[in-house]
Protein backbone atom coordinates (compact mmCIF):
# COMPACT_ATOMS: atom_id res chain seq x y z
CA UNK A 1 0.00 0.00 0.00
CA UNK A 2 1.47 3.31 -1.12
CA UNK A 3 0.29 6.56 0.50
CA UNK A 4 0.97 9.99 -0.94
CA UNK A 5 0.72 12.63 1.79
CA UNK A 6 0.05 16.07 0.32
CA UNK A 7 0.61 18.43 3.24
CA UNK A 8 2.49 21.73 3.56
CA UNK A 9 3.08 21.30 7.31
CA UNK A 10 6.23 19.16 7.31
CA UNK A 11 5.97 18.28 11.02
CA UNK A 12 2.39 17.08 10.65
CA UNK A 13 3.26 15.15 7.48
CA UNK A 14 6.14 13.39 9.26
CA UNK A 15 3.86 12.51 12.17
CA UNK A 16 1.26 11.00 9.84
CA UNK A 17 4.02 9.17 7.96
CA UNK A 18 5.37 7.59 11.16
CA UNK A 19 1.86 6.58 12.24
CA UNK A 20 0.84 4.87 9.02
CA UNK A 21 4.18 3.27 8.19
CA UNK A 22 3.77 1.24 11.40
CA UNK A 23 0.61 -0.14 9.76
CA UNK A 24 2.08 -1.30 6.46
CA UNK A 25 2.04 1.84 4.28
CA UNK A 26 4.95 3.11 2.23
CA UNK A 27 4.76 6.91 2.24
CA UNK A 28 5.74 9.68 -0.12
CA UNK A 29 5.34 13.36 0.74
CA UNK A 30 4.60 16.41 -1.40
CA UNK A 31 4.03 19.90 -0.02
CA UNK A 32 2.51 21.71 -3.01
CA UNK A 33 0.16 21.12 -5.93
CA UNK A 34 2.77 20.68 -8.70
CA UNK A 35 4.95 18.29 -6.65
CA UNK A 36 1.83 16.34 -5.70
CA UNK A 37 0.83 15.82 -9.32
CA UNK A 38 4.38 14.77 -10.23
CA UNK A 39 4.42 12.31 -7.33
CA UNK A 40 1.10 10.83 -8.47
CA UNK A 41 2.58 10.10 -11.91
CA UNK A 42 5.87 8.82 -10.50
CA UNK A 43 4.66 6.76 -7.51
CA UNK A 44 1.10 5.77 -8.54
CA UNK A 45 -0.12 5.67 -4.92
CA UNK A 46 -2.96 3.42 -3.82
CA UNK A 47 -3.99 6.03 -1.22
CA UNK A 48 -3.80 9.84 -1.23
CA UNK A 49 -4.19 12.13 1.78
CA UNK A 50 -4.69 15.77 0.74
CA UNK A 51 -4.57 18.79 3.04
CA UNK A 52 -7.27 21.35 2.24
CA UNK A 53 -4.91 24.33 2.43
CA UNK A 54 -1.55 24.01 0.72
CA UNK A 55 0.31 27.26 1.19
CA UNK A 56 -1.86 29.62 -0.89
CA UNK A 57 -3.52 26.86 -2.95
CA UNK A 58 -6.52 24.65 -2.29
CA UNK A 59 -6.19 20.91 -1.96
CA UNK A 60 -9.65 20.65 -3.51
CA UNK A 61 -8.07 21.51 -6.88
CA UNK A 62 -6.09 18.26 -6.75
CA UNK A 63 -8.99 15.87 -6.29
CA UNK A 64 -10.26 15.79 -9.89
CA UNK A 65 -6.88 15.36 -11.64
CA UNK A 66 -5.78 12.72 -9.13
CA UNK A 67 -9.08 10.87 -9.51
CA UNK A 68 -8.67 10.92 -13.31
CA UNK A 69 -5.09 9.64 -13.10
CA UNK A 70 -5.70 7.13 -10.30
CA UNK A 71 -9.36 6.02 -10.51
CA UNK A 72 -8.85 3.11 -8.08
CA UNK A 73 -6.91 5.07 -5.44
CA UNK A 74 -8.50 6.05 -2.15
CA UNK A 75 -8.52 9.86 -1.82
CA UNK A 76 -9.05 11.51 1.55
CA UNK A 77 -9.24 15.26 2.14
CA UNK A 78 -7.94 16.44 5.51
CA UNK A 79 -8.65 19.90 6.90
CA UNK A 80 -8.42 22.03 9.99
CA UNK A 81 -11.56 23.89 8.86
CA UNK A 82 -14.26 21.26 8.83
CA UNK A 83 -17.61 22.22 7.34
CA UNK A 84 -20.40 20.39 5.64
CA UNK A 85 -20.04 22.59 2.53
CA UNK A 86 -16.39 21.68 1.95
CA UNK A 87 -17.08 18.02 2.75
CA UNK A 88 -19.81 17.95 0.11
CA UNK A 89 -17.53 19.74 -2.40
CA UNK A 90 -14.74 17.23 -1.75
CA UNK A 91 -17.02 14.24 -2.23
CA UNK A 92 -18.56 15.73 -5.40
CA UNK A 93 -15.06 16.26 -6.82
CA UNK A 94 -14.22 12.61 -6.21
CA UNK A 95 -12.79 12.31 -2.70
CA UNK A 96 -13.64 9.08 -0.91
CA UNK A 97 -13.62 10.58 2.55
CA UNK A 98 -13.18 13.81 4.47
CA UNK A 99 -11.51 14.12 7.87
CA UNK A 100 -11.01 17.09 10.14
CA UNK A 101 -7.79 17.85 12.01
CA UNK A 102 -6.69 16.84 14.48
CA UNK A 103 -7.24 13.22 13.47
CA UNK A 104 -6.33 10.23 15.61
CA UNK A 105 -4.47 7.29 14.15
CA UNK A 106 -7.43 4.88 14.34
CA UNK A 107 -9.75 7.24 12.45
CA UNK A 108 -7.11 7.91 9.82
CA UNK A 109 -6.39 4.21 9.33
CA UNK A 110 -10.11 3.44 9.15
CA UNK A 111 -10.52 6.04 6.40
CA UNK A 112 -7.47 4.78 4.52
CA UNK A 113 -8.72 1.20 4.75
CA UNK A 114 -12.21 2.14 3.56
CA UNK A 115 -13.88 1.42 6.88
CA UNK A 116 -16.93 3.45 7.78
CA UNK A 117 -15.67 6.65 9.44
CA UNK A 118 -18.87 8.65 9.04
CA UNK A 119 -17.01 11.95 9.04
CA UNK A 120 -19.94 13.81 7.47
CA UNK A 121 -22.15 12.74 10.37
CA UNK A 122 -19.57 13.87 12.90
CA UNK A 123 -19.29 17.25 11.18
CA UNK A 124 -23.07 17.60 11.12
CA UNK A 125 -23.33 16.68 14.78
CA UNK A 126 -20.69 19.31 15.55
CA UNK A 127 -22.94 21.83 13.84
CA UNK A 128 -25.74 20.71 16.16
CA UNK A 129 -23.82 21.86 19.26
CA UNK A 130 -22.20 18.47 19.98
CA UNK A 131 -18.84 20.20 19.79
CA UNK A 132 -15.74 18.11 20.39
CA UNK A 133 -13.41 21.12 20.50
CA UNK A 134 -13.66 23.84 23.09
CA UNK A 135 -13.76 27.48 21.93
CA UNK A 136 -10.19 27.86 23.22
CA UNK A 137 -9.05 24.92 21.09
CA UNK A 138 -10.76 26.33 17.99
CA UNK A 139 -9.19 29.74 18.64
CA UNK A 140 -5.78 28.14 19.12
CA UNK A 141 -6.08 26.20 15.85
CA UNK A 142 -7.12 29.34 14.01
CA UNK A 143 -4.21 31.32 15.47
CA UNK A 144 -1.82 28.54 14.42
CA UNK A 145 -3.17 28.52 10.85
CA UNK A 146 -2.84 32.30 10.49
CA UNK A 147 0.61 32.25 12.10
CA UNK A 148 1.67 29.53 9.67
CA UNK A 149 0.25 31.49 6.73
CA UNK A 150 2.35 34.48 7.84
CA UNK A 151 5.49 32.33 8.21
CA UNK A 152 5.63 32.88 11.96
CA UNK A 153 5.44 36.68 11.74
CA UNK A 154 3.62 37.67 14.92
CA UNK A 155 2.97 41.29 13.88
CA UNK A 156 1.39 40.28 10.56
CA UNK A 157 -0.62 37.54 12.28
CA UNK A 158 -1.91 39.97 14.92
CA UNK A 159 -2.99 42.44 12.21
CA UNK A 160 -4.79 39.69 10.30
CA UNK A 161 -6.54 38.54 13.49
CA UNK A 162 -7.45 42.14 14.40
CA UNK A 163 -5.68 41.79 17.72
CA UNK A 164 -2.88 43.69 19.41
CA UNK A 165 0.55 42.10 18.93
CA UNK A 166 1.13 41.87 22.69
CA UNK A 167 -2.23 40.13 23.17
CA UNK A 168 -1.23 37.53 20.60
CA UNK A 169 2.16 37.09 22.24
CA UNK A 170 0.49 36.54 25.63
CA UNK A 171 -1.87 33.93 24.14
CA UNK A 172 1.04 32.11 22.53
CA UNK A 173 3.14 32.28 25.68
CA UNK A 174 0.23 31.12 27.87
CA UNK A 175 -0.40 28.11 25.62
CA UNK A 176 3.27 27.19 25.61
CA UNK A 177 3.44 27.50 29.39
CA UNK A 178 0.37 25.29 29.79
CA UNK A 179 1.83 22.64 27.46
CA UNK A 180 5.15 22.57 29.29
CA UNK A 181 3.50 22.06 32.70
CA UNK A 182 1.03 19.44 31.42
Amino acid sequence: MKLLIIEDDITFANTVKRRVEKNGFTCTHADNVSDALLACHRVLPTHVLIDMKLHTESGLSLITPIRQLLPQSRIILLTGYASIATAVDAIKLGADDYLSKPVDTQTLLAALNNCKVNSLTSIASNDDNEVTLSPEQVEWQHIQQVLKFNNGNISATARQLSMHRRTLQRKLQKRLSNNVTS
